[in-house]
C-alpha cells in the first residue's frame, strides 16, 4: 500500500460511528474489503486504524520477541490492550467501539489524520492541541530526525 495523505475532520455520531471522507475511502479502497485492526496508540491519546496487510507486517515483526523476556511479554500484553479488528460497512461507515472511543476522548467532532501507513483517530481539540504543543519543537525535531540523514536523493 501507498503512503495515505491528508487530514480529513468529521463527526462521529452518538453510536461511535463515522462516514470515512471520500478521499481517505478511495486512497484505502485497494485494502477495504480485507478489514483494518483499530488500536490505542502507544504516545498521544489517540486511536490508530491499520489496515490488516500493515497490521500483519507489525506483527510479524512484534512475533519475533521472546515472550520468556518479562519486558518484551509487558510490551505485547500493553501494546494490544484494546486491539479491535473493524470493519467498513457497505454505506461507508466504520464503528468505533465504546472503550476506544473512552480511551481516545473522543466527542463528536473528530479528525482523521494519515500517519504514513495508518490513519490517527483523534478528537478534535486533543489533535489541536497535539499540533500546538508541537509546533514550538518542531524545527529541532525535524533537524535531528531528519538532518542527519545526507543520502542520494537530496531530500530538503
Amino acid at each position: 500500500m501507498n503512503s495515505l495523505i491528508g487530514t480529513y475532520e468529521c463527526k462521529v455520531d452518538a453510536k461511535g460511528r463515522l462516514m470515512l471522507p471520500a478521499a481517505l475511502k478511495k486512497q484505502l479502497s485497494p485494502v477495504l474489503q480485507d478489514g483494518f485492526v483499530l488500536k490505542r496508540a502507544v504516545f498521544q491519546p489517540c486511536l490508530e486504524l491499520y489496515p490488516m496487510s500493515e497490521w500483519q507486517v507489525l506483527m510479524r515483526k512484534i512475533n519475533k520477541l521472546n515472550r520468556f523476556n518479562k519486558k518484551n511479554d509487558e510490551f505485547i500484553r500493553r501494546f494490544t490492550a484494546g486491539v479491535k479488528m473493524v470493519e467498513v460497512d457497505a454505506t461507508g461507515r466504520l464503528l468505533i467501539p465504546k472503550d476506544l472511543v473512552v480511551f481516545a476522548d473522543i466527542t463528536k467532532d473528530i479528525v482523521l489524520s494519515s500517519a504514513i501507513n495508518i490513519v490517527e483517530i483523534w478528537d478534535k481539540d486533543k489533535y489541536e492541541q497535539a499540533i500546538d504543543a508541537a509546533a514550538l519543537d518542531f524545527a529541532d525535531l525535524a533537524e535531528e530526525v531528519m538532518g542527519q540523514d545526507d543520502d542520494e536523493d537530496g531530500i530538503s
